[in-house]
């Protein structure tokens, strides 16, 4: 290893110094499981969720991080308090775009709307563990390896072009859960029965364990977490290298998308913008990236500051926003 990357790699090993000690990890994994637990109690009685249950769900998810949020700037300093906030905010918008796919997967497997919520939160538990597995990996190739963040920049530039191009396509989005390659696999070896049976995801079907299509629903929710882990777990390394604070931003996040998801329900179809919105957030983070990786080569290339990154973000959010709705109201005006 030449001199300059081994330097390289001992700049990103030391970036890795979380401000999280072994109790305070302790503590924040328990108190993710803890809120998981209380929500699977709470959905342990299907039942449709009006709005007015889901803002309030909605406002506790987002006070809670905020409020962290405090504690983390005057425990570590606005410097850290910034990052936070800044992959709070990255993750959050990247879980609204998560939420388009999980609409078209319970519409294409028709899921009653008492059983979408318990649905959704199974979505969000193997998210958050598919998230800390890759998180874990994550750190572990920062440590050993001076061209991790050069991957990450390309994956998150790869994956904004990907993102662009679907915001531009014409074609109207659906889901065939019959050519799905997992549920093909699943139809396999597993007879699945036609008809939803609560909360049950198995049934005794003539003397055999079947399945139900909430299984096959879980199955699909979980294999788009995958995806979807790919995409942010780089996105928020991007903001910051400490595991604990990637680990708090993509818990928090993914807590309360649950809620979220019954309270822009019907406001998500007039983000008509939101994919072009991510896409410039995922490549501005990737050349942030790229540019991080060349400064550990080469001191001389300049890096972005995570302060103006926070700038940027919230900005290209702001813009879509306002964008997505002018361009839906013009639509309605057209279509009357």
């Amino acid at each position: 290893m030449s001199p300059l990357a081994a330097e390289a790699t001992s700049t990103a090993a030391s970036e890795l110094h979380s401000i999280a000690t072994p109790g305070l990890w302790a503590i924040t994994i328990a108190a993710v499981i803890g809120l998981l637990v209380f929500d699977f109690i709470v959905t342990r009685k299907p039942h449709e969720v009006s709005f007015k249950e889901a803002l309030g769900w909605s406002a506790f998810y987002i006070a809670l991080p905020l409020l962290f949020g405090v504690w983390v700037w005057t425990t570590h300093g606005g410097d850290i308090g910034v990052k936070y906030y800044t992959g709070y905010v990255v993750e959050k918008s990247l879980s609204v775009d998560n939420l388009f796919v999980f609409i078209l997967i319970l519409s294409a497997f028709a899921v009653p709307r008492v059983l979408q919520q318990r649905v959704l939160l199974i979505g969000v538990a193997g998210a958050i563990v598919l998230r800390g597995v890759f998180i874990a990996l994550g750190a572990g190739l920062i440590a050993t390896f001076d061209w991790t963040f050069l991957l990450f920049g390309a994956i998150l530039i790869a994956t904004a072009v990907k993102v662009l191009r679907d915001a531009r396509s014409e074609a109207e989005d659906h889901v065939d859960p019959g050519s799905m390659r997992t549920v093909q696999l699943i139809r396999r070896f597993f007879p699945v029965t036609e008809e939803y049976h609560g909360t049950r995801a198995t049934v005794m079907l003539n003397g055999r364990r079947a399945l139900t299509p909430l299984a096959l629903v879980m199955a699909a929710i979980i294999t788009t977490d995958v995806v979807f882990a790919v995409d942010s777990v780089p996105a928020v390394y991007g903001i910051t290298a400490d595991p604990y604070l990637v680990f708090a931003t993509n818990a928090f996040a993914l807590l309360g998308l649950r809620a979220l998801y019954f309270v822009l329900e019907g406001a998500l179809s007039k983000l008509v913008h939101l994919g072009y919105g991510l896409s410039v957030i995922l490549a501005f983070i990737g050349v942030k990236l790229l540019l991080h990786w060349a400064h550990g080569v080469w001191p001389g290339v300049p890096t972005i500051p995570t302060t103006w990154s926070l700038v940027v973000i919230v900005a290209v959010l702001a813009v879509t926003t306002v964008t997505s709705l002018r361009a839906s109201k013009q639509a309605e005006l057209a279509a009357r």
